[in-house]
């Protein structure tokens, strides 16, 4: 069972942590070394490309060796994803969280106002929806990271485990967005509509950040329910061959570590358990920032206290909380 907060935040820590040493490692070395190792003139390409001699063999290796992981612990441990385990992943579909304050409100019905565009415009273009959906989506963990940096900076303190977390789904959702763009061939003027989207979306979301990080983390928590629903219905119309069941792209089996015969289908189902993280990740974010309590480390520190913490912990179930409907 998948631990929301958690495992994703201690497994994105683990996996980055070669990355930083090699970067570190870089960042310290002697000087007087450097030319040897970064000017090889006698190597017959950088002979013929001088403009690459100059990178350094850390920047090199990182490069190398460094790939986007997976959100979710069980698409993260290596193993090859099968469509029984995609189809076994607990996603709470109709999980709805009520809303509370009037920022809550103006949170879920701001997203409702939202949904009009592609209801109205895309209609059942799946493909199309969820390129748009990608594209707004990959936004928020990028600008609520950039914040968080430079507050950490200026207080000069830990960010309280929150900058990994939110990059991690930037990426993440950019990934589903790579994904999306291989199996659809936009016109002009959906790219258009991509671009104006999100050039608003994204300072819209950076003014309500600086005013209220705990609204904007609602508001995506409220946008992630709404990819719940988006994908689910992306699987219904699959099932009723409304749309062609064809094999997953190359970029999505790499990914996630899918199954050789992966279809579209399976995309999807692990797509749709990243957008289940993160909705219930935001929430639970808009939580604690609500309750000043916003170091994440703390929170893991007593959590795992409890030997059987993992039991209690991770469910989707769509009554897991007094406070989710």
């Amino acid at each position: 069972m998948f631990k929301p907060m958690i495992s994703s935040t201690f497994t994105k820590t683990a996996l980055m942590s070669t990355n930083h040493a090699l970067l570190a490692r870089s960042l310290t070395r002697p000087a007087a070394i450097i030319p040897s190792r970064f000017f090889q003139t006698n190597s017959t390409l950088t002979a013929s490309r001088p403009d690459l001699q100059t990178m350094p063999v850390d920047m090199i290796e990182e490069i190398r060796h460094s790939k986007p992981m997976p959100m979710r612990t069980e698409l993260a441990s290596g193993k090859e994803i099968t469509t029984d385990l995609l189809e076994k992943l607990d996603v709470g579909e109709k999980k709805h969280r009520v809303p509370i304050t009037w920022s809550d409100a103006a949170a879920y019905h701001t997203v409702q106002v939202l949904r009009y565009l592609p209801d109205t415009y895309f209609r059942h273009n799946h493909y199309m929806r969820v390129v748009m959906l990608e594209t707004v989506a990959a936004v928020p963990g990028m600008v609520g990271g950039m914040l968080r940096h430079l507050k950490s900076l200026r207080n000069i303190k830990h960010d309280g485990g929150w900058i990994i977390h939110l990059l991690h789904e930037a990426e993440n959702e950019r990934m589903h967005l790579l994904t999306w763009m291989k199996l659809l061939q936009p016109s002009k003027f959906d790219r258009f509509i991509v671009m104006a989207v999100q050039g608003i979306f994204f300072n819209a979301y950076f003014i309500a950040y600086l005013i209220s990080p705990r609204t904007a983390h609602r508001f995506c928590g409220y946008l992630e329910e709404q990819a719940v629903i988006s994908y689910t219905h992306f699987i219904e119309d699959i099932d009723k061959g409304l749309i062609k069941n064809e094999p997953a792209p190359r970029i999505a089996k790499e990914y996630y570590n899918l199954h050789p015969d992966a279809t579209v289908r399976d995309v999807v189902l692990a797509v749709r358990s990243d957008e289940a993280l993160h909705r219930d990740s935001n929430h639970h974010m808009s939580d604690r920032i609500a309750a000043h309590q916003e170091d994440l480390r703390e929170d893991v520190r007593k959590i795992i206290a409890d030997p059987s913490w993992k039991e209690n912990f991770g469910t989707y179930s769509n009554d897991a909380d007094v406070k989710w409907k």
